[in-house]
Order: structure tokens, then sequence, then C-alpha cells
């Protein structure tokens, strides 16, 4: 198991209201996401990250999100694990999310 760091909403919070460059990443599904994502959140399912690595910069930072957390960990140490540096895991998924959403 990889070392990956975790990030609290708040912590997530404090970085969009300081316009911080992460890319917010959700990996639920279609139905889950049609509940309401983080602003600036880009959707890629947790089965389509493997194909998706490419298209993403392994220099950027990234915070994994889902449900309840566990997913996005797993999708964090993927990314990990193809060289991506800067991941963390959002603490608690959105079940810890007070913030705003966008549907």
């Amino acid at each position: 198991m990889t070392n990956i760091l975790e990030i609290s909403a708040d912590e997530l919070q404090k970085s969009l209201d300081n316009n911080t460059d992460v890319t917010i990443i959700d990996v639920r599904e279609d139905e889950e996401v049609a509940q309401g994502v983080i602003p600036t959140a880009k959707h890629i399912p947790l089965g389509n990250i493997p194909e998706a690595v490419g298209n993403l910069d392994p220099d950027k930072e990234y915070v994994m999100v889902c449900r309840s957390g566990r997913r996005s960990m797993n999708a964090s140490e993927y990314l990990k694990g193809n060289g991506f540096e800067h991941v963390k895991n959002l603490e608690g998924g959105m079940l810890a999310w007070n913030g705003e959403l966008v549907f």
C-alpha cells in the first residue's frame, strides 16, 4: 500500500477559495455524480482511471474524491504507482463535503 496524503474537506475548500492550482477528480459513478459534484471537479469513473491516466499531467496536483474515500484512495494509489507524485485523497469523501455542489 502506497503512502497517500489525505486532505480534509475544510482544507480543500480553502484551496478552492484561494484559487490554488489543484485538479479535483471525482471517481464516482454517473448516478452518484448526478447528485452533485464539487465545483471544478472532473468526472472520471474509477473504472476509467487506467485509460484516462495518459491524459493527466503527472506534474499537477490532484485531489481524488468518491462517496466515502475508499474508491478514491484506490484511484490515488493507482496514480501514485504510475508516477504521479502530487496526489491526495479527500478524507471522508463527499460524505464529509459541506461546500457548494454543482449539478
